[in-house]
């Protein structure tokens, strides 16, 4: 067998200063291509989702166990930090002169205070990349504010398109907008990488949950610049094609959308109405959007007198985008996903092997390797500061006893 190929990011040290799920997201992402992700954590409560729930099962301490934390911090050291303790702050400020990038998600002006903000960082290491991923960015009139996904949500404009027409306004169901916040960091992150690479030049990265829910608004938010029309909730419709949503089955639901004129054709001919297809009402996308209601008339009766398995295979005879309604534990049996490898097992050291979810980055010459699980609360302190910093046992039990690390 070949030695296995240097992982992309290897040699990239990054501080992750971030908790709860756009920042770690971020870290984990970076970590995932290879980078020496360092996490810097409280001392005996660590990143807030070390306490939120669900939490594995074992006798061994909550703040090890959290499956919320699991998600996101594979990959990571975890090295336990007081930074509003001067000599925690100054440990840290010896770690950014020693890192490529660091990524946090305090308020606006917070780290500045214990000296760690990014002019000051940089005085010192000139080539940090230094990410601060904030509810409503560095500037603005928003800025002292505390950003949470469904707040933002709620004032980006999400939730006044999510949901049943004859209902109120709905959060998506996963936090969609820390996430997509954690991707567009890496990312970020990897630029100005690449930037440093050529010009010697760190930068600091600005980035908001506000800004990312606006510009992921796409096509609904082009639109309304385009037209000046408000999108109105269209449930789980598509609002520019038709047939699509959730459609009853006699034994359960199907998701459909029939994307072009095409398609319509093919899913006449599977329902056994090859005529419907040239009634004038539903010839194009359009016409088929206006006549929804009586179009829906047509077609519902006839899927709900038919069993799911039967519509779908149906379906995918034809060609036809669809699929089933599938709660998690039907998701995680689907025979796909788990030929696609998406869920990964970590050994815990306390209570054995924990499931977590894979990346869905698949890379031909470098996979993503999963052989570092989830740290421990402050797991590497001694041995980070030890490596990195040259500090002494005696050094390090100085500071324990001054609270300045856990």
């Amino acid at each position: 067998m070949t030695a296995a190929a240097a992982r992309p990011l290897e040699g990239v040290r990054v501080l992750d200063l971030s908790r709860v799920l756009a920042g770690p997201t971020a870290a984990q992402t970076l970590a995932d291509l290879g980078a020496e992700v360092i996490k810097i954590e409280r001392p005996a409560v660590g990143d807030d989702t070390r306490l939120m729930g669900p939490h594995f099962q074992g006798d061994t301490d909550l703040v090890d166990r959290s499956a919320y934390f699991w998600a996101v911090n594979r990959g990571k050291d975890s090295v336990a930090i007081d930074l509003a303790n001067a000599d925690g702050a100054d440990l840290v400020r010896g770690l950014a002169a020693r890192a490529d990038v660091l990524i946090e998600n305090f308020k606006v002006g917070t780290l500045a205070r214990y000296g760690l903000g990014a002019a000051d960082l940089a005085a010192i290491n000139p080539r940090l990349v230094y990410c601060s991923i904030t509810g409503f960015g560095q500037t603005g009139p928003y800025r002292h504010r505390a950003g949470y996904d469904s707040i933002i949500q709620a004032m980006g404009g999400l939730m006044s398109i999510t949901g049943e027409p004859d209902g109120g306004p709905q959060r998506a169901g996963v936090p969609m907008i820390d996430i997509m916040t954690g991707l567009y960091a890496s990312t970020a992150i990897l630029a100005a990488l690449r930037h440093r690479d050529r010009t010697g030049q760190g930068q600091h990265i600005d980035l908001a949950l506000l800004d990312v829910m606006v510009s992921s608004l796409s096509y609904f938010g082009v639109g309304h610049l385009a037209s000046g029309q408000v999108p109105q909730r269209t449930g789980t419709r598509n609002p520019v094609t038709h047939p699509s949503g959730i459609y009853d089955c006699s034994d359960g639901q199907i998701m459909i959308i029939a994307g072009n004129d095409d398609q319509f054709r093919r899913l006449c001919g599977a329902l056994g109405l090859p005529a419907l297809a040239m009634d004038p009402r539903f010839t194009t996308s359009p016409d088929r959007v206006a006549n929804a209601h009586a179009l829906d008339e047509i077609v519902r009766p006839i899927l709900a007198s038919r069993p799911q398995q039967e519509c779908l295979a149906a379906f995918e005879k034809a060609g036809l985008p669809a699929g089933p309604i599938n709660d998690l534990g039907r998701v995680f049996a689907d025979s796909h996903v788990r030929e696609r490898g998406a869920v990964v097992s970590f050994d815990h050291p306390a209570i054995g092997a924990v499931d977590c979810l894979a990346s869905p980055m698949r890379l031909s010459a470098t996979p993503v390797q999963y052989d570092r699980r989830p740290a421990m609360l402050g797991e590497h302190t001694r041995r980070t500061l030890r490596d990195l910093l040259g500090l002494s046992d005696q050094d390090l039990d100085a500071l324990q006893a001054k609270g300045a690390i856990g």
